[in-house]
């Protein structure tokens, strides 16, 4: 018979990378910017493994995969090489993923384990229990096949012989060959036998094989006169031997006899040529064939999210009740869900967890999601559910719509949750959950801003009592100590000589008048702006008197404890974009002035490194979920009147990426528009670059009531009848407010949507009304919204009206120049937001604007310290009132943070407890662990 025909693999291998590379094409045609990811894990330098990766890396190439090589040391790890799986296996961006056998390490590594560690999805090697599990048992669409087999096969569908009914023998038992290629020829239909080391009548076996694949690491072990005539041979051998014609003195031959097997085979592969090339393109194909499993699976920039069905109830149950009977999603599945990866995830629980920076870096070349702002009117003190509607539009858009969207909310402050107000998690079917770890401790974050705040404070009153206790050289000899006769200054102190001017680095260099600048803050005790704080309402720490041990030598001061909201540090927080920005912004806070009436700083005080060191966790926001299971961040939660009243830059820049281009963030500003939104404008976006999209404004019947002339609404008082019953005239008159508010947001530019928050005692008519107002008022739409009782499903029209609106053109801008004059900046909000005809600035805030801009701090962003209570600085005036006179008490700066903030009237920044605080309900289930009462 003629020689037999020869298979070659490299001719195959080069049509199978021709055909994926058309398919990588129509992928990238198909869904833009997509292209398939194999990862390759090495583990040491072994030349062998090298000269493998490299093939791959350049076949991927080739193709237009996007290959990855990591190499880790031949010091690492079990734990190590499992860590950096885990990653790869959370990537979405990786389709693919081999480690490349064998591991070249010096501690001892389970192969089997680190095989299986892999995600089965992923495994295209195929190597995982679970895949040779499902190819055992034919689930051939549902499995990767191992490389190796899967090339044979390819081989031998090229002859277009049929593989049913032929009697087929594989020689070799190897998880990586034999076995799968036995299971790979069975489930094609042929009759299958192994062969192996134990096989007592090989020759007889082969003679009997219409198809032999060969794996048996054995030079020329398979002779020709075994083979049945007119048989496929497959080789997967790689051999050496000796051969004095090479140059080498070697030459490579497989496992079969191959001059003589080619005499009796009606096809052949040989070696090298053979097997070989086709490995490397089955890999590939695999890997493309996983890329088209998750584009099936899962659309480009789509999260493919589990949404909680809600089951309503009527009468709607308390809050509490509610979050508690919905079991939230494990936080690492949210995690997954929305494209974290395992190790930017930092797991506080089961249903809490921080988010690390380094995701915002991972996804910087993202595109923005569309950002969305919700403010509210002038609200009652009962607050007009600007919460409530946050959570309820990001659970509309998400698990009604099946948009990608966030929500980023502010952490409440404990004070109000064991006081008057109660939780701050949303309400009704619209909550952030768990809601007694939204409303208590979370991760800990406010407990790091007092932790820190006080650190400074401590700092500052020491530094006073040494300075006024000691001479300059004790002083100097305790800021600069001798260790083994050797002084040397820390990084902070050399930056404060440098802030001096005095460029020297050796300790015994400077002249007596430098160390005396050096070691005198020389603080004006009287100018202190720095205040201890705590995360609780306590009136009797409004104002103390300190020092009053006798160790402190009769230095005494007044001074007072803030809420820790309140503390310039939770606004740094707020407002910074990464670790490096918080611990500059750390470091220019101004505590007080000298006696020459110069800011002294943390970093004056030297306390800056430490404060980074306390705030290093804080700074990573808080992954949570709404009870429909979308995903929120909870990050900061700085006051609105004495600071911005916003969640944090960084929550939003990371979510920003996260939901993709076609995505949503929502976030929420603290109080009414005249307040949270103005300076989510004018300093938020100003230091985030970031530029929204659409303005969500949120009225409710009773505040337009109220601004119409209703009665006075007091907290814990019950509703007087005229917000009870329909009252067309009164409701007409207060949504002057309603429109001052739709001109205050259009004023930057932004499109308005007013969600109308529907209360039970509403009526059809007085929502009408008030949807009537708000379009003739310039708002881009209005819509009612009952997502309190009935979840997202209750604000999706409001959705739908938010996805329009963003569509739209938004030409953003900012009121004012930051350079203009401090007591120009003040009067443009003052005009252009409140609608007062001027400003009056007592002489203690005349005195402030001279000091801040002779001190530098002219140029900084206004924050505006008022009532939120009325658009002007007296919260009995309601609706839209006019041509008043502001009266600007005292300004101060939180230079640290960023911006001036006008006092208008007294702001207490430490809220009392009433008469019957909240804490009378709160108990705690000794059996369940259950919190009860919280709201």
């Amino acid at each position: 018979m003629a020689p037999a025909e020869i298979l070659s693999g490299k001719i195959v291998s080069a049509q199978v990378r021709e055909r994926l590379k058309q398919q990588v094409v129509e992928m990238k045609e198909k869904f833009p910017g997509f292209r398939p990811g194999l990862a390759i894990l090495q583990v040491g330098n072994r030349d062998d493994s090298n000269l493998y990766i490299n093939m791959k890396l350049k076949a991927a190439a080739e193709i237009g995969i996007s290959a990855n090589h990591i190499k880790l040391p031949n010091t690492a790890t079990e734990a190590d090489v499992l860590k950096c799986i885990a990653s790869l296996n959370g990537d979405p961006a990786v389709h693919g993923f081999i480690v490349q056998l064998p591991l070249d390490s010096d501690k001892p590594i389970n192969t089997e384990k680190i095989t299986n560690a892999v995600a089965p999805e992923k495994d295209v090697d195929g190597l995982s229990s679970i895949n040779a599990g499902k190819l055992s048992r034919g689930d051939l669409g549902d499995c990767f096949i191992p490389c190796t087999p899967k090339g044979c096969m390819e081989l031998i569908k090229q002859t277009g012989i049929q593989v049913a009914g032929k009697r087929a023998v594989v020689v070799g038992r190897s998880k990586i060959v034999g076995a799968p290629m036995h299971d790979l020829l069975l489930w094609n239909h042929a009759t299958v036998t192994t062969c192996h080391s134990k096989t007592s009548t090989l020759a007889e076996e082969v003679g009997k094989a219409d198809i032999l694949v060969v794996a048996a690491g054995k030079a020329e072990m398979v002779k020709g006169e075994w083979i049945k005539p007119g048989a496929i041979v497959i080789d997967c051998g790689i051999n050496h031997v000796p051969d004095s014609t090479k140059a080498s003195g070697k030459r490579v031959v497989g496992d079969v006899a191959y001059s003589t097997a080619k005499e009796k085979a009606s096809y052949i592969t040989p070696v090298p040529g053979g097997v070989g090339p086709m490995t490397v393109a089955m890999l590939m194909q695999s890997t493309v064939e996983s890329a088209q499993r998750f584009l099936e699976k899962f659309q480009p920039g789509k999260w493919n999210i589990q949404y909680n069905q809600l089951t309503l109830k009527m009468p709607v149950p308390s809050d509490i009740e509610i979050s508690q009977s919905y079991i939230p999603k494990p936080i690492d599945q949210v995690a997954r869900e929305v494209g974290l990866l395992p190790d930017e995830v930092e797991l506080y629980g089961q249903t809490k967890a921080k988010v690390h920076l380094s995701a915002l870096k991972r996804l910087k070349t993202q595109p923005d999601g569309k950002y969305i702002v919700v403010t509210g009117i002038t609200p009652t003190p009962l607050g007009e559910g600007k919460s409530t509607t946050t959570v309820g539009l990001v659970q509309a858009l998400g698990a009604h719509l099946h948009q990608n969207v966030f929500a980023c909310v502010r952490q409440p402050s404990q004070g109000p949750t064991f006081g008057i107000k109660g939780g701050a998690a949303g309400g009704g079917y619209c909550q952030v959950i768990p809601m007694e770890e939204f409303n208590l401790h979370l991760t800990g974050d406010i407990h790091a801003i007092t932790a820190a705040n006080n650190l400074v404070a401590a700092a500052v009153d020491a530094r006073i009592f040494h300075e006024l206790t000691q001479t300059d050289q004790a002083l100097y000899n305790r800021l600069v100590p001798s260790d083994n006769g050797v002084r040397k200054f820390s990084d902070i102190q050399i930056r404060r000589l440098q802030k001096l001017g005095i460029n020297k680095t050796d300790p015994m260099a400077l002249t007596k008048e430098e160390v005396n600048l050096f070691v005198r803050l020389d603080i004006d005790p009287g100018t202190i702006t720095w205040q201890r704080v705590l995360d609780t309402n306590d009136r009797f720490l409004r104002k103390i008197t300190i020092g009053q041990s006798l160790t402190e030598k009769g230095f005494s001061r007044t001074a007072q404890f803030d809420i820790t909201v309140s503390s310039e540090i939770m606004a740094v927080l707020a407002l910074s974009d990464g670790l490096d920005d918080m611990k500059k912004r750390l470091g220019r806070m101004v505590v007080a002035s000298n006696k020459k009436g110069e800011p002294v700083t943390t970093d004056d005080l030297g306390v800056t490194g430490a404060l980074a060191v306390l705030m290093k966790d804080a700074v990573k926001p808080n992954l949570m979920q709404t009870l429909e299971g979308t995903p929120v961040f909870v990050h900061a939660g700085p006051f609105a009147n004495i600071a911005h009243g916003n969640s944090s830059v960084l929550a939003d820049k990371i979510a920003l990426k996260l939901v993709g281009k076609d995505g949503f963030v929502v976030t929420e500003a603290g109080f009414g528009a005249d307040i949270g939104m103005e300076k989510f404008f004018n300093i938020k976006c100003r230091y985030s670059g970031l530029r929204p999209h659409v303005v969500v404004l949120v009225a409710t019947v009773r505040a337009l009531k109220m601004h119409g002339g209703g009665p006075t609404v007091t907290a814990g008082v019950p509703l007087p009848k005229e917000y009870m019953e329909e009252n067309l005239q009164l409701l007409a008159k207060g949504c002057s407010n309603l429109n001052k508010q739709i001109q205050n947001a259009r004023m930057f530019g932004v499109p308005v949507v007013v969600a109308v928050n529907a209360f039970k005692t509403d009526t059809k008519a007085e929502m009408a009304l008030v949807v009537q107002q708000a379009k003739e008022a310039g708002a881009f739409d209005a819509v009612v919204c009952t997502h309190w009782a009935e979840g997202g499903k209750g604000a999706v029209a409001l959705a739908q009206a938010v996805q329009r609106a963003s569509q739209t053109s938004s030409n953003f801008r900012f009121l004012y120049d930051v350079k203009l004059p401090v007591i120009d900046k003040i009067r443009i909000i003052a005009q252009q937001i409140y609608g007062a005809r001027d400003i009056e600035l007592l002489p203690e805030a005349q005195e402030k604007v001279a000091l801040y801009t002779k001190q530098g701090f002219g140029n900084l962003p206004i924050c505006m310290a008022k009532t939120h209570l009325s658009l002007s600085h007296d919260p009995e005036q309601k609706g839209a009132p006019t041509g008043f006179i502001l009266p600007i008490r005292d300004i101060r700066a939180s230079v640290g943070a960023g911006f001036l903030y006008p006092l208008v009237g007294t702001m207490s920044t430490m809220p009392g407890l009433p008469t019957r605080p909240c804490f009378y309900d709160i108990d705690l289930d000794p059996v369940s662990g259950a919190v009860n009462g919280l709201f």
